[in-house]
């Protein structure tokens, strides 16, 4: 019984928010009158039905999906990285730190017009997600390293305990759900920005690229259309994440 009003409540927590905006939506579009500044949620729905039966549409959405998680995932390790090398070594904190914050703080289409300066266009996505990935993994994990409870480290010397023993045993069990906060921090960041790479740079076979050619050719329901498929990629990549993540913490539980 319990179990059946909480489906019920969260049910109602996604259908009710969804009915609203459509129906604003709808008004909006009613209201101007015109399918070329406001389509209706019935043209857009129509269009995206078209465009997801199509390859070009699968091509699109496959490559960019690539192209960011590549430079997703290099970037974090990348910032894995340098979060060990700053947290042991005072040196290289005060050089590399400072750069990290400016990167994290230069907006994301400045970096990607310096990119597309410097590389092919198709690989600014990659390049740009790796970027805005990378300082926000190394201060996730950073803070995770500088929260390893000392005493322990101080018993393991005691112990003699090798270092790799040390990382696997102390440092990964306190710096795990930073590195875990981080991840569900990455996903949404490296898909944003990589899509405005897209947009600007406009690779072969790319979902940003159909979102600024929809806008060019003035094919408003396309537009949305393509823009609602920017949000289901982002929203089913955030809750494979999530999923992935919450097994895993899973299965490390029972493992202990």
């Amino acid at each position: 019984m319990k179990t059946s009003t909480l489906r019920s409540n969260r049910a109602l927590r996604i259908l009710l928010p969804t009915v609203f905006w459509l129906a604003v939506w709808q008004i909006a579009a009613t209201v101007v009158g015109q399918e070329l500044l406001i389509p209706t949620p019935v043209a857009v729905l129509k269009r995206f039905c078209e465009l997801v039966v199509t390859s070009d549409f699968w091509v699109a959405a496959g490559m960019s999906l690539l192209r960011i998680f590549v430079g997703a995932f290099l970037g974090g390790l990348l910032g894995i990285l340098l979060a060990a090398l700053t947290s042991r070594f005072s040196l290289i904190d005060m050089i590399i730190s400072p750069a990290l914050r400016v990167i994290r703080a230069i907006p994301v289409a400045s970096f990607i017009i310096l990119v597309l300066l410097w590389v092919r266009k198709g690989a600014v996505p990659a390049v740009i997600s790796g970027l805005m990935v990378m300082p926000v993994m190394w201060e996730s994990v950073s803070v995770g390293i500088k929260s390893v409870n000392h005493e322990l480290l101080e018993m393991a010397n005691c112990y003699e305990m090798s270092s790799l023993s040390k990382i696997r045993r102390i440092y990964l069990p306190s710096v795990k759900p930073n590195l875990i906060g981080g991840i569900r921090n990455c996903v949404g960041l490296a898909w944003k920005s990589g899509v405005a790479a897209e947009v600007l740079c406009l690779p072969k076979n790319a979902v940003g690229s159909q979102v600024y050619y929809s806008k060019i050719y003035l094919e408003t329901p396309s537009l949305f259309a393509w823009t609602i498929t920017v949000v289901l990629l982002s929203l089913i990549l955030e809750k494979l994440i999530f999923l992935i993540l919450r097994d895993k913490k899973a299965g490390d539980s029972l493992e202990n």
